[in-house]
């Protein structure tokens, strides 16, 4: 079957490689296999693939972090899915593969009306943004987070998840045609990156406190959204979409003083937790109110223009199946 393989650390659109290896065995007890139908190319796989990810497996290895796929065949003692199902995959299971053998606990049947490139999104940025918005401030309804990179997966799955909780957002892009677009899906608060966007949000909240500040970005854009927090805030990084280092001013730390956390969907604690909100996420994209830009789909065999395209920006999908 056909799949794609890391070979070597460093540059992904060299290291990555169109190949074919060995069909999975029969599904053994308590296991399923899966037809993997799309996967997604995520920042934190390219990460993986230059070696400066939170896991470094030995090469050659097939990665890709999430995907969603069909139950094809499933082993003794398996009760809660059945052919046929479309499933999401285990969590760093790496899907770039036609099929995969995959253990059968905490597996559960995605509805099955919902869009499946959707659905292949589920398994990173909705429990990432769920567990943003719970497990570092204690926030109420009516409170304000902010956020940059809003127009992300993880900074669009906020402003969802912020609407259930009746949280209000403040969002900062980087281009003006994205503001309408943020304010459509929920955005309270949409300003473009400048050099007085911290002012500007100031004036959109008022007297209301700003708690918990949400970065992906790093860089100068960590000082920005530091400065517009209120006293005894709360920064948590998650991602570096610039890969520069974080930039604040220690007189923001010592004087309001502000904490400042990392989070990662990797860690076991938050691994743990994250489950419901992949269920309230899949139900979410069946009803409707979230739907992900995707800027391109490419079969496994493109990866090394997929990579490209991933590089230069826009939400990309691997049509596995194809």
């Amino acid at each position: 079957m056909h799949a794609v393989q890391l070979t070597a650390y460093g540059d992904p659109i060299e290291g990555l490689k169109y190949v074919d290896i060995l069909e999975p065995e029969a599904p053994g007890p308590n296991q399923v296999l899966i037809g993997v139908e799309f996967s997604p190319l995520n920042p934190n796989d390219l990460l993986l693939a230059q070696g400066i990810y939170g896991v470094r497996p030995a090469i050659p290895t097939v990665i890709g972090n999430e995907g969603v796929g069909r139950v094809l065949a499933v082993g003794a003692g398996v009760e809660k899915v059945k052919v046929g199902d479309r499933v999401l995959a285990p969590l760093s299971s790496f899907t770039w593969r036609e099929r995969m053998i995959v253990p059968a606990k905490g597996l559960f049947a995605l509805p099955a009306d919902a869009d499946p490139q959707q659905l292949a999104m589920l398994a990173i940025n909705p429990p990432t943004a769920a567990l943003l918005l719970s497990e570092y401030v204690e926030l109420k309804p009516g409170e304000w987070v902010v956020q940059n990179s809003a127009n992300s997966a993880v900074g669009r799955w906020v402003i969802a998840f912020a609407k259930t909780r009746g949280l209000k957002t403040v969002n900062i892009v980087r281009r003006p045609e994205l503001v309408p677009e943020l304010h459509a899906i929920g955005g309270d608060v949409v300003v473009v990156d400048s050099p007085n966007v911290s002012k500007e949000i100031k004036a959109a909240v008022g007297q209301a406190e700003l708690r918990l500040a949400l970065d992906g970005v790093s860089g100068p854009a960590t000082g920005v959204l530091a400065s517009t927090l209120s006293p005894h805030g709360t920064l948590v990084s998650y991602a570096a979409m610039s890969l520069a280092p974080m930039s604040l001013s220690p007189l923001e730390v010592i004087f309001k003083p502000l904490t400042v956390r990392g989070f990662w969907l990797g860690h076991p604690e938050s691994a743990a937790k994250s489950a419901p909100a992949v269920a309230q996420a899949a139900e979410m994209i069946a009803s409707g109110p979230v739907r992900i830009p995707i800027a391109a789909t490419y079969p496994l065999s493109s990866i090394k223009d997929a990579v490209a395209h991933a590089q230069r920006g826009g939400k990309i999908l691997l049509d596995v199946a194809n």
